[in-house]
This record gives structure tokens, sequence and C-alpha cells, in this order.
């Protein structure tokens, strides 16, 4: 039984790569509620209720990356994290915007963080498509 479990969540021929992407999303939308006035201050001044925003962004980062895990929600969890990747952007444009907010990151990082969303995105449509069944 212990076996056959673990070759449900890991197996497959894209297993390390999705693994590897459900857990960073995981750890990620988990630092959204142990650190939530960092990323409060992330929030683009015209959204509404950026505490919410922060949470609820958090809790679809870690659904989409525990989603990731099983087969049957895999490519609907994966769609997620694309939307999520693209609709957090103006976050990421804020936060480069206000880089004095920062001043431990160089603003050369803060820039450079949003052409990394395009791989992200890349590497989350990876997983959209059906997996074939391993032999």
């Amino acid at each position: 039984m212990g076996v056959k479990l673990i070759a449900l969540f890991f197996g497959g021929a894209m297993s390390l790569g999705r693994t590897s992407l459900a857990l960073l999303f995981l750890g990620a939308g988990a630092m959204h509620f142990i650190m939530p006035a960092a990323y409060g201050r992330i929030m683009p001044p015209y959204l509404p209720a950026p505490n919410a925003l922060v949470l609820t962004s958090g809790a679809c980062e870690m659904l989409g990356g525990a989603g990731l895990f099983l087969p049957f929600s895999r490519r609907t969890a994966a769609w997620g994290l694309v939307g999520l990747l693209i609709a957090v952007m103006p976050a990421n444009v804020q936060m480069a915007l206000n880089h004095a907010h920062w001043p431990k990151i160089p603003e050369w990082a803060l820039w450079a963080r949003l052409p990394i969303q395009v791989p992200l995105i890349a590497w989350a449509w990876r997983y959209t498509r059906v997996e074939a069944k391993a032999a």
C-alpha cells in the first residue's frame, strides 16, 4: 500500500519537475501566512483588501502546489498556477518600483524577478498537458 501511495504522488515521466514545482508553490504559499505583512507591502495601492489578497494568493499557491501531486487535479492545478503567476505580476512590478521598501534586496534583483516569471509560467504550463502513461 505504501509503495502504491508513493507512486501515486511521485510517479510519472515528469515527476521530478512537477514535484519540484509543487514544493516551490507549497513553500511560497506558506510564506504568505508566515510573513503576511511583507507580502502586503508589495500589493499595488489600487487593489482593495490587500491582506485578504495576500492570504488568498497564498492559499491558491498552496492549493496549486498540492494539486500537482494528485493525478485527477494536476492539469487543473497547473492551469491555476499559470493564471496565478500572471495575476500576481502587478505585485511584482510594484515591488520593483518601490525598491526602497526592501533595502536588503538589490534593486537589480527586484527587476530581474519580473522576467523570471516567464520560465515559471512555462514550467507550470508544462503540466497542463496530459502525461504519457508509464510503460
